[in-house]
């Protein structure tokens, strides 16, 4: 399957200063650093280079006039020797210093950032997790941070180190013989007309190779967590061939990518090694044939010690170009991923202009008053601009008032929703698939903002209400059951984190899950792995319970709270259920009519349209769409 499938082919920008901009204000915290490793760098390019000059003293100094001598003399030539190895380990320890503090640093940063990213998904709305695959959102934590570690540890330091050395060489060159450094140039010029031929699209494939990873790694996220689905359905060989798709796009702008920059360092040398042989030959003509020399070390005739140290100086200019091509490559598709990074972080957080909170309160001859301590009655507190504070008692009252929705513009999913819930009382919602039921449970969350109409609790616009607040009286069991890695007490206590472990199973006494923990290999402090695989459908769903229990909420929404539990279980579960909702406002929403029979209000809903409302004795005296439903005329889809 060609590219086009899963990955953009679109051109792309060669080198995003922008991005690397700010990859360089998150590294701007570790300054000094940076200055040393500079300083480090700047110490073994001059090493470099210096050590390539001493080749034409030790010649020309000393070696050449001891070929001519009797009875040689070693010792100046040994000091030389002594000073030519200083050099040397003086460069190889800068080197290995700058290597270690860029590496240090790389992980200082990375973790900065890694940070950041981690504390801005928390803060992201419901709507991104919603249309971004939860692999898509992995591969930035892995591959793309992946890439920036190299860019940091690696290819910054890397292209400093080669532009610095190219410096440094280039001025001893100079000094040599500047005929000869006239060849040089020109044969790098020629280098870098072939390297552009050949790997002019380099940069593009690698950033197509991060993007062909992202989609596999998404694919191969949905697998891992559904492989019971595809095993129920023998979906074995379409997954296989779906993998096979995308692992091929993988392979393809990988081979591209690789191929081209592989191919780049073995011709680099293969140009370089002519244009060692040029020096050579070109160097060794003008020695012979008594050309005078021009270069700041004077004008006479080239000698072999200013040959032999060229052709050094040579290698080592055209080294640096080779390695800087090279990492020039990585350096754009670490960019490509901090690009990816960067519009993660930069996407906007949940916006929340409430000031309306929620707190603990104590009521006296009729007045509230605000209390440290919990004392089972809540309020919410509201200040105002004079500077006075009233507070408004918990009650549970929820009006949704001609209410219109739509996750994509001019695609309306909910028209002209107008319920009452009276605090204690339970409303049910029910209708097929796609009616809009969870949306509804949605918006008093507010995961989403609505287009027209309001929404009260206790008389209070939500908008006006802190989002952390309002979820905070609201207690969620839903159909999907997640729990986390830890104990069974850790999970039921994730609803309350202040919980005592009495309260825990106190909560789970209530959910009738206590039983079951109990029996488990280490009760409560049984820990749970992988979502709680170990565990079945309704034993997790019994969790959830106790986890909605032990925060003690003044509201409740079950969404499909019990269709995963078999009917004896849900004949243990209920009990505990209207324990939990006496007293509670409660949204349920359920396909089993059985669930919802001795609700107060039944609400029955069609396309975004609620088209009945009543109980479940007056629905079915209306025999409407609900009475069809109770008597199997038709049945939810």
């Amino acid at each position: 399957m060609s590219s086009k499938h899963f990955v953009s082919t679109k051109p792309v920008r060669k080198l995003n200063l922008k991005v690397l901009k700010r990859i360089l204000s998150y590294m701007g915290a570790y300054r000094a650093r940076l200055i040393f490793v500079v300083i480090c760098i700047l110490v073994s390019a001059i090493a470099s280079a210096g050590s390539a000059m001493f080749v034409e003293i030790l010649i020309d100094d000393y070696i050449s006039p001891m070929l001519l001598q009797d009875s040689p003399v070693f010792t100046g030539l040994i000091k030389a020797l002594c000073i030519m190895a200083i050099v040397y380990v003086v460069g190889v320890l800068a080197g290995y210093l700058y290597n270690r503090l860029m590496v240090t640093i790389a992980q200082s940063t990375l973790k900065r950032i890694r940070d950041e990213m981690f504390s801005r998904m928390q803060y992201l709305p419901v709507r991104y997790f919603d249309t971004h695959t939860h692999g898509e959102i992995m591969s930035l934590y892995t591959n793309d941070t992946d890439t920036l570690r190299q860019l940091i540890a690696q290819s910054l330091g890397q292209m400093i180190s080669s532009i610095s050395t190219m410096i440094a060489v280039f001025c001893c060159m100079v000094y040599l013989s500047l005929w000869l450094t006239l060849i040089v140039l020109l044969s790098v010029v020629v280098i870098l007309l072939v390297v552009k031929a050949v790997t002019g699209r380099t940069a593009f494939f690698f950033v197509r190779q991060q993007q062909a990873i992202g989609a596999l790694n998404g694919y191969i996220e949905e697998m891992v967590n559904g492989q019971k689905v595809v095993k129920v359905f023998c979906h074995e060989d379409k997954n296989l061939e779906g993998f096979a798709k995308r692992n091929e796009e993988w392979r393809l702008a990988s081979t591209s990518a690789n191929g081209r920059a592989n191919s780049m360092m073995p011709m680099m040398n293969g140009l370089g090694y002519a244009t060692y042989v040029l020096i050579a030959i070109l160097g060794s003509y003008m020695a012979i044939a008594g050309v005078p020399n021009l270069g700041f070390s004077g004008t006479e005739t080239i000698t072999v010690g200013v040959i032999a140290s060229f052709l050094t100086l040579s290698r080592n200019f055209v080294n640096p170009i080779s390695q800087m091509a090279n990492q020039f490559n990585s350096i754009i598709m670490a960019l490509a991923g901090a690009e990816r990074i960067f519009n993660f972080m930069d996407e906007l957080p949940e916006t929340d202009k409430g000031y309306v909170t929620l707190v603990n309160a104590r009521e006296e001859n009729g007045a509230l008053t605000e209390a440290e301590e919990r004392t089972g009655t809540w309020a919410w507190k509201h200040p105002h601009k004079d500077g006075t504070v009233t507070y408004t008692k918990l009650e549970g009252r929820v009006v949704m008032d001609h209410v219109d929705f739509s996750y994509t513009k001019g695609k309306e999913v909910l028209h002209d929703i107008t319920l009452y819930a009276e605090p204690g009382q339970k409303v049910a919602f029910v209708g097929a698939t796609g009616a809009g039921k969870t949306t509804i449970t949605n918006l008093i969350n507010r995961f989403y903002d609505i287009d027209d109409g309001k929404i009260r609790y206790d008389g209070i616009n939500i908008n006006k209400i802190k989002k952390q607040d309002l979820r905070r009286s609201l207690g969620v069991v839903l159909q999907d059951v997640y729990l986390f890695t830890g104990t069974v007490m850790e999970n039921i206590r994730y609803g309350k984190p202040d919980a005592t472990d009495e309260e825990c199973i106190a909560a789970a006494r209530l959910a009738n899950a206590d039983s079951f923990i109990r029996m488990l290999p280490e009760g409560y402090n049984t820990m749970l792995k992988g979502g709680g695989a170990g565990l079945s459908q309704g034993q997790r769903q019994l969790l959830s319970i106790a986890r909605a229990a032990v925060s003690d909420p003044p509201v409740m929404i079950l969404d499909e709270a019990t269709s995963s539990i078999d009917t004896h279980t849900e004949a243990l579960v209920q009990e505990g259920m209207d324990r939990l909702m006496k007293g509670r406002t409660t949204f349920v929403i359920a396909h089993r009519l059985s669930t919802v029979q001795n609700s107060d209000v039944i609400m029955v809903l069609d396309h975004g349209r609620i088209i009945e409302r009543g109980s479940h004795e007056e629905l079915i005296a209306k025999k409407g769409t609900y009475y069809q439903l109770y008597t199997g005329a038709f049945e939810l889809e």
